[in-house]
Order: structure tokens, then C-alpha cells, then sequence
């Protein structure tokens, strides 16, 4: 429980320093909360991408049946449908529309219901990703694969995912990044994440310019060290965007393969 005070300084940093000091705890469990959330979503939404988009680079051949031919068409229909109504509409809009229209299913936990809400609109966005990053590869790996018996399955676990997904890190770090962010506009549905500790904290205070001067550093904190290690680990495993695939990919997973599949 903390105790009222009215001697904030009226200095800009000072001020600052004297409420981040006073709140810290209240900052802090904002932070956590807002990291728990754009990280949970973060996964979440990749795996969520990684099917949308692998459907929607589904080949339709000229020898598939009808059938197959209208389930393939049928599935890329709806995950556009999805892309765009989730990339084409702010986030705090769905936030609202999704808290209220499924409040039955998230009345036990807010948190659940902000991973959920995050999840599956970062999910649109990394669905383009990696969609980006399977057409960024060269068509002939995935002949080179049929050639030595590989299944659609096989060639696009084995050969083609490993690539997109390297291809793609950098974006997918930055959908992190920009989730941490993001997060904030979940205030509106009474989630305790950062932005809506400092509102309250701005609130008791009626010291909003020195409140969220505060809560910037923190935000630009989080950020800017999560850009570092996302780097380090570019760095470290190689990475370098959407260059094309690395000639020498290709055939060290064929060749790990061959054995046994010839």
C-alpha cells in the first residue's frame, strides 16, 4: 500500500526520478506483465503464421482433382479473409470487439484474454512473413527435393521452413518489439500491463507529462535490450534477412536426407 504524496518536485527529472522511485513496484509488475504478454503472443502468433502461411503458398497443380483443388482454394480464401480483416483494423478496435463478444471465455483471466487478442493478430502479420520468406527461396530446391523422393511434407519441414524462418528472423524479432509496444492499447479491456499501471499512477498524481516520461524510458528499456539480444542472436546464428536462400543450405539438408530416402 502506498502512501499519498503532494511533493513530486516540479523539475521534469527530478519529478520523474522521485515518482519511479516511490511506484517502482507498480512499473515493475506492469513491465512483467506487458513482456509475459507480447512474448506469449510472439510464439503464439509464429506458429499461428507458420500455418496460414504455408497455406496460402500451397501450389494447385494442373493434375490435382477437383476436390483438392476446392479445399486448397477454399483455405486460402478464408486466411486472406483473415490476414487482411486482422492487418487492416487497429488492434485496440479488436481488442474491444473480441474482449466483449467473448467475455464468457475470458471472465477467469484478462491476461488469457490479451495473449489471446495479440496472438492472433501477430499471427497476420507473421503469416506475410513467412509467406515473404518461402517465395523469397529459389523453386528449384523444392524440384531438387522431389527429385530424391522427398514429400510435399518432408521438403517443406526439412528444406524450405529452416530457410524462411532464417530469412524471416529479422522480421519476426521486430514483431516482438513492436508487440512489446503494442500491448498498451490492451489498457482499454482493464489489463494490468504498463501503460495501465502508469495511467493509474498519472491519475492519483495529476502528473501526467512526469508519469509517462517514466513510463517511456521504461518502454524505450525494454525495447532497445530486447533489439540487442535479437541482433546477438542474428548475429551468432548468421542471419541476414531476405537475401535469398544460402546456397550451401540446400544441400547439406538434401544430403543429411539422401540416405533415407534413396
Amino acid at each position: 500500500m502506498f502512501v499519498l504524496s503532494t511533493t513530486v518536485p516540479n523539475d521534469l527529472f527530478q519529478a520523474a526520478y522521485f515518482i519511479f522511485t516511490k511506484y517502482a513496484p507498480l512499473f515493475i509488475f506492469g513491465a512483467k506483465n506487458t513482456l509475459i504478454i507480447a512474448l506469449s503472443s510472439t510464439v503464439i502468433g509464429l506458429v499461428l503464421g507458420l500455418g496460414v502461411g504455408i497455406i496460402r503458398t500451397l501450389p494447385i497443380g494442373a493434375t490435382d482433382n477437383f476436390l483438392k483443388k476446392l479445399i486448397i482454394k477454399a483455405l486460402k480464401l478464408m486466411t486472406s479473409i483473415y490476414v487482411e480483416v486482422f492487418r487492416g483494423t487497429p488492434m485496440m478496435v479488436q481488442a474491444v470487439f473480441i474482449y466483449y463478444s467473448l467475455n464468457g471465455l475470458f471472465s477467469s483471466s484478462r491476461m488469457f484474454a490479451g495473449i489471446f487478442i495479440v496472438s492472433i493478430n501477430t499471427g497476420a502479420y507473421m503469416a506475410e512473413i513467412i509467406r515473404s520468406g518461402i517465395q523469397s527461396l529459389d523453386s528449384g530446391q523444392n524440384e531438387a527435393a522431389r527429385s530424391l523422393g522427398m514429400s510435399n511434407f518432408q521438403t517443406m519441414l526439412f528444406i524450405i521452413l529452416p530457410q524462411a524462418i532464417r530469412n524471416a528472423f529479422p522480421a519476426i524479432g521486430n514483431e516482438f518489439v513492436v508487440n512489446i509496444k503494442d500491448t498498451s492499447v490492451l489498457n482499454i479491456i482493464g489489463i494490468s500491463e504498463l501503460f495501465f499501471q502508469a495511467n493509474s499512477i498519472a491519475g492519483t498524481l495529476y502528473k501526467m507529462k512526469e508519469t509517462f516520461f517514466v513510463v517511456a524510458c521504461v518502454y524505450l528499456f525494454l525495447t532497445y535490450s530486447t533489439t540487442l539480444v535479437l541482433k546477438y542472436i542474428e548475429k551468432k546464428m548468421n542471419m541476414t534477412g531476405y537475401d535469398g536462400p544460402r546456397s550451401s543450405t540446400t544441400p547439406l539438408i538434401i544430403g543429411h536426407f539422401k540416405g533415407d530416402l534413396s
